[in-house]
């Protein structure tokens, strides 16, 4: 691996054609992507990309004046400290703001590189040179804005926005929201049910515990094998298992955790219970919340279903632990 100072300048007009070409590439990459629900971002992608296809062609016509037609065969893994690309177009959660921020981290690495490379060159012609790519890069991120200020109107924004949201709710709130709704509908059976035939708040604590992990496990691995987001466009499938998971867990623990108030107390099992029961009533509130701000259902209409099936559940619960 060569050092940057062993460059010669050849090497590093080759070096700085390659980064422009995959600059380009990835610019376009995020164009490609965005199209479908942002196609006001895209558009500025595909400008940058354009841009960067410029200044390659720009460079390499530099490059033939003074040196011919052969690219030397180097690569920036070749050198020590080349400034080193990520490659967040695999990422299946990269959204449009992570978009932005990593074109804007790009042009700012390059920038400064240069800018760093250019202080500690010996040579006056490589030290010119790595000044002029330094002020191309500060050009590109001038570019970019430009390239959105005419892109991004208000009306393109706000439907942006718009998009943006949707996918939230469809990555975050759907899966997360359907944990929550099982987790504190479907544990409450099994968990008054174990109160009322025990009468014991440890015993009933272990199994609200129990349905509630396992509940958790479930509906997560259910979550994440049955979609995997390529079609429906709801993001990473693992992500929104961990989503859907954790909140199952969340609301069978609310009701589960009264239970651990000791057995030795006063009316002990009766004063769980009733915390149970209350804070019952503030998740399926919550729930109902949830769907009225995110899903646009009417809050009495949300709060009406989501009563009904908790109740049905938590009666069926008492009637067999009773039993």
């Amino acid at each position: 691996m060569k050092a940057l100072s062993d460059l010669t300048e050849r090497e590093v007009l080759a070096l700085a054609i390659a980064n422009e070409e995959e600059d380009s590439r990835i610019y376009q990459s995020f164009a490609d992507r965005l199209r479908p629900e942002y196609h006001a971002s895209a558009g500025i992608f595909d400008d940058m990309a354009e841009e960067e296809r410029g200044h390659r062609n720009s460079l390499y016509d530099l490059y033939r004046e003074r040196f011919g037609e052969h690219l030397p065969p180097i690569r920036r893994e070749d050198v020590r400290g080349f400034l080193r690309r990520r490659t967040p177009w695999w990422d299946p959660s990269l959204d449009l703001d992570k978009m932005r921020g990593e074109a804007e981290l790009m042009e700012r690495q390059a920038a400064n590189f240069y800018d760093h490379a250019a202080s500690q060159a010996t040579d006056l012609s490589v030290r010119q040179l790595f000044t002029r790519l330094a002020e191309v890069e500060r050009g590109h991120e001038r570019r970019a804005g430009e390239i959105a200020e005419a892109h991004l109107t208000a009306d393109t924004a706000a439907a942006e926005e718009s998009a943006r949201r949707r996918a939230f709710v469809l990555q975050y709130v759907q899966p997360g929201l359907a944990g929550l709704i099982d987790g504190s509908v479907s544990t409450l059976a099994p968990l008054f049910a174990a109160a009322f035939a025990t009468k014991n708040n440890w015993e009933t604590f272990l199994i609200g515990m129990a349905a509630s992990v396992g509940a958790g496990i479930s509906m997560g691995f259910t979550e994440a094998l049955s979609d995997d987001g390529v079609i429906t466009g709801r993001g990473s499938p693992w992500l929104r298992g961990v989503v859907c998971g954790l909140m199952t867990t969340l609301g069978g623990v609310g009701h589960t955790l009264p239970y651990l108030i000791p057995n030795s107390w006063p009316n002990a099992f009766l004063l769980a219970t009733t915390i149970a029961a209350v804070v019952v009533a503030v998740e399926l509130v919550a729930i109902s919340w949830i769907r009225t701000h995110y899903m646009e259902t009417p809050f009495w209409s949300a709060t009406m279903q989501v009563i009904l099936g908790g109740v049905l559940v938590l009666l069926a619960g008492i009637f067999i632990g009773s039993a």
